[in-house]
């Protein structure tokens, strides 16, 4: 049987392999015959895989002591951790989204991923509205180095601010900088996508619940599925899109909602994305009674 995937004996790494979305890809990529290098604070027991590497994304030295642990060349890499902002505070929240992905892009596997490889993010169809906001995170993005990039984030806003609105604006920076950045990347033949997901039933449900005002409204936002996706459904195009099958997409971020996101684009549902999320206000005692209260009455 042709490999159409081409992953088997392909050297893949994983962040967030432990749970949800970075758990199935795992499973994928084991099944698919992989080398499969599973990351994550928690430990990963898939059968298969090739090893665990305990991280904090949020510790640059400790990304650096997970990649001593990497093989010197990768093939496939699948960036999925990430944190809702609900129980972490707005610098984790950033740091784990945002600048561990660039950390990592740019320390690592530039000089890490093979001619004819591949890279792909999740992110957010929470990070839609990318282009219009470019102010709000930008100079965080072309900050150079983990130091640069967490001192512009901390004249962004206070550690206590809002953290659902830093993980919306990590999210929105992530498609920004692997927009601008693919083109770097497709000249060393190796490609770079995103894949945005839309409301999906992972470990993260009840603290999007929290922020929406129940599951019934999270369902709202999960197009006009009526069910909120599986961790499997979002798995399986990032698996696609960072495979052979994919071999003519690049720069590419893929939404999988249901149809939500054209909906909006058809008005016929509100974007409630389409708002800045970084006015210093956002950080006050005042707003968080005013969402507080929201979502109390909504």
């Amino acid at each position: 049987m042709k490999d159409y995937f081409g992953y088997e004996g392909k050297v893949c790494v994983v962040t967030g392999a432990a749970s949800g979305m970075g758990k199935a890809v795992t499973e994928m990529l084991v099944d698919l015959g992989a080398q499969v290098y599973a990351l994550d604070m928690n430990e990963v027991t898939i059968p298969g895989i090739n090893k665990f590497i305990k991280v904090n994304l949020g510790e640059k030295q400790s990304i650096d002591n997970a990649f001593k642990e990497l093989p010197q060349q990768i093939d496939k890499f699948f960036g999925i951790a990430g944190l809702s902002g609900i129980k972490t505070d707005y610098y984790v929240t950033f740091t784990v989204n945002f600048i561990a992905n660039k950390y990592m892009t740019e320390e690592y596997l530039d000089k890490r991923v093979i001619n004819g490889g591949s890279i792909a993010y999740i992110t957010s169809t929470g990070g839609m509205n990318w282009e219009k906001y470019q102010w709000e995170y930008k100079k965080i993005v072309i900050a150079g180095t983990w130091e640069a990039m967490t001192e512009a984030l901390h004249k962004k806003a206070p550690k206590d601010g809002y953290g659902p609105f830093a993980y919306v604006l990590s999210k929105r920076a992530m498609n920004y900088y692997v927009s601008t950045k693919f083109a770097h990347f497709a000249k060393k033949n190796i490609r770079m996508n995103y894949v945005m997901p839309g409301s999906t039933d992972t470990g993260m449900k009840a603290e999007f619940e929290k922020v929406m005002g129940g599951e019934d409204k999270l369902v709202k936002q999960a197009g006009i599925a009526g069910r909120l996706a599986e961790s499997r459904e979002m798995a399986e195009p990032l698996v696609f899109i960072n495979s052979d099958m994919a071999s003519f997409i690049t720069g590419y971020g893929l939404i999988v909602d249901y149809g939500d996101q054209t909906m909006k684009t058809l008005k016929l549902k509100k974007d409630l994305q389409k708002m800045p999320v970084g006015f210093k206000f956002y950080h006050t005692k005042l707003f968080k009674y005013i969402v507080q209260k929201y979502i109390e009455r909504s």
